[in-house]
């Protein structure tokens, strides 16, 4: 059982502005230097140190040095759906949530996004519409998806790569993730991952070069339509 005293030093540790701030930075999936976190935070380099290794010790990163740098990233997925429903429910809060709310300002961040390693926003919410409405995808109890026998042919027939999906036993396979600028669920844990890295791998959705947003490509828009069945 979490103890009330786990709980606040873990809120506490994420409801610091400058912690929080890298925190958002590190939902794009990607690993960043403790150099380019500080510069996301605005502060300097020694303070980051200090916010980076207090993260660290909670697990809520994970660190890994290269050569002269030190890489940090989110230790897992399960933090980066708490941090998104955060988000969400940060959003619904906001006084106007209109005008401050991150998507109103950048459109591109909530057509198509990486939230950690799945994809996020509108196209994330189509794929998860779609799998549903077609039988593929069930809701299983009220934080996961059961992925169902239609689910697993139209998986292996897209290019899924299910056996990988199903060998990383240190996390869910098919979770319900929050998304805060749609507010409702997308697809994450395994299943998530698996299917944007086909995304990802078939040319379908581009990584931009900063940032969580992703670009949707031609040839991803025909393969909304003609495989999930849905335009956007």
């Amino acid at each position: 059982m979490v103890t009330v005293n786990a709980l606040s030093e873990i809120a506490a540790l994420m409801g610091d502005p400058a912690r929080a701030s890298m925190l958002q930075l590190l939902m794009d999936g990607r690993a960043h230097t403790a150099s380019e976190l500080a510069l996301a935070a605005g502060v300097t380099a020694q303070t980051a140190s200090g916010h980076l290794a207090r993260m660290v010790e909670a697990e809520l990163l994970a660190a890994r040095a290269q050569g002269r740098n030190r890489f940090y990233r989110l230790s897992s997925g399960e933090v980066a759906h708490v941090i998104e429903s955060l988000m969400a429910l940060a959003g619904t809060r906001a006084a106007p949530a209109s005008k401050t709310a991150a998507w109103r300002r950048d459109p591109d961040l909530r057509f198509c996004r990486t939230c950690y390693d799945h994809l996020a926003g509108q196209v994330g919410i189509a794929v998860t519409d779609a799998l549903t409405q077609h039988g593929h995808l069930e809701p299983k109890g009220a934080r996961d998806w059961k992925l169902t026998p239609s689910g697993e042919l139209f998986c292996s027939r897209l290019g899924v790569d299910l056996a990988g999906a199903r060998a990383a036993h240190s996390r869910h396979f098919a979770r319900q993730c929050l998304d805060w600028s749609e507010r409702r669920p997308h697809i994450s844990g395994a299943l998530g991952s698996a299917i944007a890295d086909t995304f990802f791998k078939k040319g379908w959705a581009e990584r931009l070069r900063r940032g969580r947003t992703v670009r949707l490509t031609d040839s991803g828009r025909r393969a909304l339509g003609s495989h999930f069945g849905t335009s956007i």
